[in-house]
């Protein structure tokens, strides 16, 4: 696995002078959980009568997902003191006893063949009340992803911040011995649902969502040579938006959805510009002798925050979105790198280095307090959810690329471990336009 995204840019200058199914799942496993999270309880919801068994478990995407936030606890399914499948049906003095705080029941009803109605209740075990109530129509096609709504609505209702589990995720998947190619793929949250953008014999590379989560914009080599793409997700429409000599890499979205921050060497060294992706007009923001890369949009789009070893190691400065002089931001250390943004705007996720061991890290722009949340030795490619309270990100085990998602507490983390495969340069989605 590429030890950083910064090596493998280097190695790229040395080298420089329709949607389809895919057949591997991810897997989740808790590997840290919080002992401070919230206790609920999530009910098999009934669907007794239904005529034909549902292909998923609506109530263990639920638990699953409430549990991976790191802020709520599922009780375990074999442990529930009942199985209630409507708030009149609930005593609440049994689910006190049982130590639950919350409690989730449902029911799916089938209106016409492949045509359902799920409905729930999340209740306030301690006050005995309802806390929400809905019912929503699904499809067959569409039952998980109605499961990661009723999370969403479940997690909004007792935390006051938005659920980001109804959203994707896009990751580049290496050559192994059973995966002989590199593949981009978009898969949900949960690692299920996986969908290949892109097959190539050669390497694929920095995937990048745009706002509205309808495109990636990704590198290939697939012209024996680094070029940016566009990829429409929905049409599998794409197009080429840079393939000058040198480098062409590191492609990132402006909030705005019109420019794409991305690295050239064209002009000589790598920096950074900004293209028009409507005009295609060029913009160069940095012009140095070193190394600059990972360019990635601030919230407000003024700025762009990049790394570069100017400084004789890899640091992350700060350049406004017209370009200017670079700012250094990053001083603990000397080794920070692969910047994200915080929804926003007050932290940067990082690669930091200690003495050989590199973690994800977050950083507060406004105090430079700077958290260490991870404690392996290979991690990369840290990634926001876009509520903003856990990152995404790689790391190797075993010679292999794993996902994992973190709090930004590190106090929760689990991993999204693949049956077979190399995983690498994770980015977490937007929320989907409404």
């Amino acid at each position: 696995m590429q030890l950083k995204k910064l090596v493998s840019h280097l190695f790229i200058v040395m080298l420089c002078g329709v949607f389809q199914q895919a057949h591997a799942a991810l897997t989740i496993e808790i590997t840290q959980g919080v002992d401070g999270a919230l206790p609920i309880a999530v009910v098999p919801f009934d669907n007794s009568k239904l005529a034909s068994k549902l292909p998923v478990d609506i109530a263990g995407i639920v638990a699953s997902d409430l549990i991976r936030s790191g802020v709520l606890k599922s009780m375990e399914r074999a442990k529930l003191p009942a199985r209630p499948h409507y708030s009149n049906q609930v005593r609440y003095a049994r689910w006190r006893g049982a130590g639950q705080d919350y409690l989730v029941v449902g029911r799916v009803l089938e209106k016409t063949a492949g045509n359902y109605e799920i409905e729930f209740q999340l209740l306030d075990v301690l006050k005995q009340r309802q806390l929400l109530g809905r019912s929503m129509p699904a499809k067959k096609r569409n039952l998980r992803r109605r499961a990661h709504e009723i999370s969403d609505f479940i997690y909004q209702q007792i935390t006051g911040t938005r659920g980001a589990f109804n959203t994707r995720i896009a990751y580049v998947r290496a050559p192994s011995k059973t995966l002989p190619k590199y593949v981009l793929q978009v898969a949900d949250t949960d690692g299920f649902n996986a969908q290949n953008v892109l097959e190539s014999d050669e390497i694929i590379m920095s995937p990048s969502w745009s706002p509205d989560g309808k495109s990636l914009a990704y590198v290939s080599f697939e012209h024996d040579r680094p070029e940016i793409y566009i990829q429409h997700l929905a049409t599998a429409r794409r197009s080429k938006v840079a393939g000058f000599r040198g480098l062409n890499s590191a492609p990132s979205w402006s909030p705005d959805g019109k420019f794409l921050a991305l690295v050239l060497s064209k002009d000589g060294s790598p920096d950074i510009y900004s293209l028009n992706t409507a005009t295609k007009r060029l913009k160069r923001l940095t012009t140095h002798r070193s190394i600059d890369t990972e360019p990635v949009w601030s919230s407000d789009g003024k700025s762009i925050f990049f790394t570069s070893d100017r400084s004789g190691s890899p640091q992350i400065y700060r350049v406004g979105a017209q370009g200017g002089r670079a700012k250094r931001i990053t001083f603990e250390g000397r080794y920070n790198s692969a910047p994200s943004l915080s929804p926003d705007g007050k932290f940067i996720g990082m690669v930091h280095g200690d003495r050989g061991r590199y973690k994800i890290a977050q950083y507060e722009i406004e105090t430079g307090n700077l958290t260490v949340l991870t404690d392996s030795s290979l991690d990369e490619s840290p990634s926001f959810s876009p509520n903003g309270k856990m990152m995404l990100y790689a790391s190797t085990r075993a010679n292999n690329g794993i996902l994992f998602a973190v709090s930004l507490d590190g106090r929760a983390r689990h991993k999204l471990s693949d049956q077979a495969g190399d995983i690498r340069e994770p980015v977490w989605g937007p929320f989907e336009s409404k």
